[in-house]
């Protein structure tokens, strides 16, 4: 089963191969999650386990830190302001959507709306 971005959803990676991934020690990975920046899922046996999508998470995470030399709690802040700023945009197309079948369907609310002056 595919995934967004053409990702298998099942597929997971171990910390060394994410960090060879990412290009970072598997310490720098293990330092990203004790920070809060990373969450990946466990074993029964505690084993880490990175999903495609933590793996461009921290992908992201590296060139903050790297190209643009923003410290773990800038980082943080960034990308807790990119997921709130896509959760918002979702709820605009999706009310745009709402907005449009309105329209389509006449029910806008204009009819009857017109109230005596005066």
């Amino acid at each position: 089963m595919e995934g967004e971005k053409g990702y298998v959803v099942d597929a997971v990676f171990t910390i060394s191969v994410a960090a060879r991934m990412v290009g970072v020690h598997a310490q720098t990975l293990r330092y990203y999650e004790r920070g809060g920046l990373v969450k990946p899922a466990r074993s029964q046996g505690q084993i880490r386990f990175y999903s495609p999508g933590d793996i461009e998470r921290l992908r992201q995470i590296k060139t903050l830190i790297d190209e643009l030399g923003v410290n773990l709690a800038g980082v943080d802040v960034i990308l807790r302001l990119t997921e709130r700023m896509l959760r918002m945009d979702e709820q605009m197309k999706a009310l745009q959507h709402m907005v449009k079948e309105m329209n389509a369907e006449g029910t806008t609310g204009k009819e009857g709306t017109d109230h005596e002056t005066g």
